[in-house]
């Protein structure tokens, strides 16, 4: 039989293709030239994520910082990212929102912030982008005197991830806040030099030995997404060790 193979068309959502390895990441020198950001020495820091474990991947590090430096953290779950595995049969929804709920809790108190206020807005998971004009309101008095806000970044190419993003920065322009927004997938579907990606904005977070031990350790909480729920395809590790792989360096990066 002659002629060619079917070619498989690239998946439509950059987040499904194959990813960047972390060894072109971490071998980009403009990474390791990244102007160093400078966090606040006191006030009340707020921290946004549109589903548990963002703000650990993205900003965990950080946090740590923070909270050694003993400034007050308020934890923002948008929403309780109870659709992360939707065709799961060992799994309801409402369990899993009270699992990540839990495993947010115990992440932080690994990484010493065991203190942090949580709020959780419980606005539907894959739905944010409907709700935006809630969040920002909702985000209105949270962000009210704090001295920074740490968010998803609003180019993230992912929908709860942007629209979270925008609502944070509307709200936190009102409320006269500093807002540094960090990537969580923008590690797996762009690469170094990406043009989509607002280096120029960009600073980063240097962290300790011991800071990099506390977030691994962190990430490990969340097991219902490092590991899988079960055999079946639909239970798999929403995190594989290639994606934390991206979350596990000695800086964590914001755009301001």
């Amino acid at each position: 039989m002659t002629g060619s193979l079917p070619v498989s068309a690239p998946p439509a959502d950059p987040i499904q293709a194959p990813g960047t390895p972390e060894e072109r990441w971490r071998a980009w020198s403009v990474l390791r030239a990244l102007p160093e950001a400078t966090l606040p020495a006191a006030g009340r820091v707020v921290i946004v994520a549109a589903h548990p474990d963002d703000e650990v991947l993205g900003a965990g590090g950080t946090l740590s910082l923070l909270a050694r430096a003993g400034l007050p953290l308020t934890v923002v779950s948008v929403t309780d990212g109870e659709a992360s595995h939707p065709g799961s049969t060992r799994v309801t929804p409402a369990s899993l929102a009270t699992i990540r709920a839990g495993e947010l809790r115990h992440a932080l108190d690994e990484l010493g912030a065991a203190g942090a206020e949580i709020i959780r807005l419980a606005v539907a998971d894959t739905r944010v982008a409907r709700h935006e004009d809630e969040v920002a309101e909702a985000l209105g008095p949270i962000l009210a005197g704090a001295a920074l806000c740490l968010a998803p970044w609003s180019g993230d190419v992912h929908g709860d991830h942007e629209a979270a993003g925008r609502a944070v920065l509307r709200a936190a322009r009102t409320a006269s806040v500093p807002c540094w927004m960090y990537p969580v997938w923008m590690w797996h579907w762009a690469g170094p030099g990406d043009p989509r990606v607002p280096w120029t904005t960009a600073s980063a977070v240097a962290l300790p030995p011991d800071v990099v031990a506390r977030k691994e350790r962190a990430v490990r909480r969340f097991v219902s997404q490092v590991a899988p729920l079960g055999p079946d395809p639909a239970d798999e590790a929403v995190l594989p060790p290639e994606e934390l792989a991206h979350h596990l360096r000695d800086i964590e990066v914001f755009f301001t």
